[in-house]
């Protein structure tokens, strides 16, 4: 299995158990699907509850979202507007930028823009994730909704030259 970190801070951002696709070999675009976690929640095959257990009626919290959110445990962040993100995104490369110094993905950085840009137009209707640290300097990756096999499906977009891949 291959685990992929953000390059600057290390956040474990998702990994290859995920459907995922490359995009213009600028991004990887990983496609989810929308799921509830309830705690504590452990089912084993062939287990049934006992009658006590099932009357006791426990109150399990219980979370939905999407899967490659809560299992990697990316949090949601917030832009004020399209401005603030651009903003984000120019420290965001200049810091991955000199992290590349000397490397062939330091060349590639332009090829960021433009897929970006065609991302960016529905601004509005996108959410933004960081990594565990919530480390301001780190990857946030773009949420949005794509139709995939006939089916409107969560992805999540990562800079591809902003992640590392570790094998474990």
């Amino acid at each position: 299995m291959k685990v992929f970190k953000d390059l600057l801070t290390g956040d474990e951002m998702f990994t290859d158990t995920y459907k995922y696709e490359v995009i213009e070999d600028a991004y990887y675009m990983v496609i989810g699907k929308t799921t509830t976690v309830t705690e504590g929640d452990v089912k084993l095959d062939g287990a049934n509850p006992s009658a006590e257990e099932a009357e006791e009626g426990t109150d399990a919290a219980s979370v939905s979202g999407i899967d490659v959110v809560l299992f990697m445990r990316l949090q949601e962040t917030f832009f004020a507007g399209k401005k603030d993100y651009l903003s984000y995104m120019r420290e965001y490369l200049k810091a991955l930028k000199t992290k590349l110094e000397g490397t062939p993905g330091a060349d590639k950085l332009p090829a960021i823009q433009k897929p970006l840009s065609e991302i960016l137009k529905k601004f509005k209707d996108l959410q933004f994730f960081t990594g565990e640290s919530m480390n301001p300097d780190g990857m946030i990756a773009i949420g949005d909704y794509k139709e995939i096999d006939g089916e409107e499906r969560p992805v999540l977009y990562f800079p591809k030259l902003g992640l590392e891949e570790e094998k474990l």
